[in-house]
């Protein structure tokens, strides 16, 4: 049974979302400030975060710098603002997806689920050897999930590691948004969401803007205008 830390200072909103990832078979612990969400992580070890932006104590964000320096773990940020810059850092500290609010849950479930996965499947790819990729100065060890940029090494989330590897599978190849949003989030469409286009943003932030090019009308591909 997966963990779920829900960390949300409304306690209305906070229980109706525990009483619903109970109900899914998830075991629920929860906090509704920031030094309460840190002290229940170090003692708890949850398997995903949900993390509202806005907490008292302190934010959302120093929350995810905190629980990401001590054990990195798969952080679901809830927002208020659909503010790109507030998305962007949070999606820069550590969080690997968003839902702004006001949020359905059958959608929060389906993203703790699709982010669940998506571990699983790392932890598997992990025990299994694979050759390095090299490509436009971007080197990936899959096994290891190390990315280096220009010989230096680079931290990427792991939903952000997986998307570099969608594009990379193979570079140069323009890769539509729903192949893109299916692949790395599980998601069928992706007509109603701006997540792969911060995370797309956030990706370009660390190995560079000229890396990944924008398809118009299509979706995204690597390579500096190949």
């Amino acid at each position: 049974m997966s963990r779920i830390l829900v960390v949300e200072d409304d306690p209305t909103i906070n229980q109706t979302v525990t009483d619903r990832l109970r109900a899914e078979g998830f075991d629920v612990v929860q906090a509704h400030d920031g030094p309460t969400a840190v002290a229940a992580h170090a003692t708890h070890d949850p398997d995903l975060v949900l993390l509202d932006l806005m907490l008292p104590g302190f934010d959302g964000l120093e929350v995810c710098r905190r629980i990401q320096a001590n054990r990195p773990v798969p952080v679901l940020m809830l927002t208020a603002r659909d503010d790109e810059t507030d998305l962007l850092v949070g999606l820069g500290v550590g969080a690997d997806d968003y839902v702004t609010k006001p949020f359905r849950m059958r959608e929060v479930v389906a993203r703790i689920q699709a982010l669940l996965r998506r571990v699983e499947r790392a932890r598997e790819l992990a025990t299994v050897e694979s050759p390095a990729i090299a490509v436009n100065g971007v080197s990936v060890d899959r096994s290891s999930r190390r990315v280096l940029v220009d010989d230096r090494p680079v931290h990427l989330t792991p939903l952000e590691f997986d998307l570099l590897m969608s594009l990379l599978e193979p570079p140069g190849a323009v890769r539509s948004r729903d192949e893109l949003m299916r692949e790395v989030w599980g998601w069928a469409d992706a007509a109603r969401t701006r997540t792969l286009d911060s995370h797309v943003k956030s990706l370009r932030a660390k190995i560079g803007p000229h890396r990944v090019r924008t398809v118009h009308g299509v979706g995204y591909a690597f390579g500096a205008g190949s």
